[in-house]
């Protein structure tokens, strides 16, 4: 038993055992990771995701770190193609920019950020005009580092990011990839690059999310595999850069 398996069983076990449901979810845990059972993964992300409306914290932070074992396990493609989430290819999307920053306004707190965002729009939109009557406008990289604590807002500010760029025509589709280290990194010399090569190509026209993006590089002497990652995704940055956004 590798490392992710141990951790999603570990902490599934935990969750059971302060909630007292008769270890609901370790069983569902070892369903996943002996049977590779996929009915398994869907009846637990359903629970988990019940779990998210409730009032007690504690429960909702082990919930969220076993969310975050299953999707290490999984990969995040992997595990939305088994819960049948719609690719944001397949979702329309026709909000308004005013109705995208009323969605951004009505998250709780996040301030800053919300402040933040406001700028970056004011001066793409500022660039846009520009360009239209033929001045100068800067082109700036729209790359970005976000930082905070999980549960903090970062995932759902991106996506909506991504949908304004969309509406200011900065990227073609505004759709939204959401990636992490098992999603990039192969398990032989060569593949990663490849592997990030196909990634970088769905995300392309939208919004490439990395999740825990310090984990690609967990050794910066040892890990080739990561080192290798990122070479492919700092050429990526900038070739794609006029219809790509990597956020980190």
């Amino acid at each position: 038993m590798n490392k992710y398996e141990k951790a999603l069983i570990n902490t599934a076990t935990k969750l059971d055992t302060i909630i007292g449901n008769n270890s609901k979810y370790t069983r569902l845990a070892v369903s996943i990771v002996e049977n590779k059972d996929d009915d398994s993964a869907r009846k637990l992300c359903s629970g988990l995701s019940e779990i998210s409306k409730s009032a007690n914290k504690t429960i909702i932070r082990i919930a969220s770190t076993v969310k975050d074992n299953l999707i290490d396990y999984f990969g995040y493609n992997r595990l939305y193609e088994i819960c049948e989430e719609k690719t944001n290819s397949e979702i329309k999307d026709d909000k308004s920019l005013i109705e995208l920053q009323l969605e951004l306004d009505s998250l709780v707190g996040l301030e800053n950020v919300k402040q933040k965002v406001r700028d970056l729009i004011s001066y793409q939109r500022v660039q846009g005009m520009r360009r239209k009557v033929d001045l100068n406008s800067q082109k700036s990289t729209f790359h970005m580092a976000f930082t905070g604590n999980p549960g903090t807002g970062k995932t759902t500010v991106a996506r909506i990011l991504g949908r304004m760029y969309k509406q200011l025509g900065l990227l073609s589709k505004g759709h939204f990839t959401e990636v992490s280290r098992t999603d990039l990194i192969a398990g032989y010399q060569g593949q990663t690059a490849l592997k990030v090569k196909n990634v970088v190509e769905k995300a392309r026209g939208g919004v490439l999310f990395i999740d825990e993006a310090y984990s690609l590089t967990e050794n910066d002497h040892t890990d080739s595999y990561g080192r290798e990652c990122l070479t492919e995704l700092t050429k990526a940055l900038e070739d794609y850069r006029e219809d790509l956004i990597v956020i980190v």
